[in-house]
């Protein structure tokens, strides 16, 4: 057995108080991802952990790519017959949450999902590279397949069939937007006391409540 209980590190980077907090959670996240972005040390800022609860009954959490956001909500794209969409249109209550080490910082998002409209998937996937677009065709996501040469030779074929002006959109491909119910802004603090922001919309879906929770 692995005894991990000495593996401990500081959080001393920054603070996180209800003074200088944004009354817009959707503010408030665009400050942090850019403040993330300009720090420094992490790869993928867009990098996101999206956990569903699967058609087993059993939660799921994989890392995914956040493509774009506004008031509307948070933006990904994926297979909608894959395990991941099967379980989405099954259950559209998800949690999105970000983690970025380096500046102490994680994001928490509890939201409902609906599908992106057709423009704007169309919109997003003409402008993935070409083999990007050819890989989402060919690949039927969370299927077994027997290995991975199926896929090159998929590929092949289909690169052959096509010009890049006439791979379009799969219709089982799209987004989904993910429009946040609470918002929670978690910033690493000395001696385990952390700071929890949270922001919750209201019944009418007009505002914001804003409280701090005990690490």
């Amino acid at each position: 057995m692995s005894d991990l209980s000495d593996y401990r590190k500081s959080y001393e980077k920054s603070v996180l108080l209800e003074g200088n907090v944004d009354e817009n959670p959707m503010m408030q996240f665009r400050k942090w991802f850019y403040e993330v972005e300009d720090f420094g040390g992490v790869d993928e800022v867009n990098a996101m952990t999206v956990s569903t609860i699967g058609l087993d009954g059993f939660p799921k959490s994989r890392v995914v790519l956040l493509k774009s956001y506004n008031e509307e909500g948070f933006v990904f794209y994926t297979n909608y017959n894959s395990e991941k969409g099967k379980a989405i249109l099954a259950n559209p209550h998800l949690c999105l949450s970000f983690f970025w080490p380096s500046a102490e910082r994680q994001v928490i998002i509890k939201g409902i999902a609906t599908k992106a409209s057709a423009t704007q998937s169309d919109n997003y996937f003409d402008s993935r590279p070409l083999g990007s677009r050819l890989g989402a065709i060919v690949s039927n996501q969370s299927e077994v397949i027997p290995n991975h040469e199926v896929l090159e030779q998929a590929i092949n074929k289909l690169e052959k069939e096509v010009t890049e002006d006439s791979v379009k959109r799969p219709d089982n491909w799209g987004g989904f937007v993910v429009k946040p119910v609470s918002i929670e802004f978690w910033q690493g603090r000395a001696n385990r006391l952390h700071d929890r922001i949270r922001y919750t919309l209201t019944e009418d879906g007009l505002d914001w409540k804003i409280e701090r929770l005990a690490p």
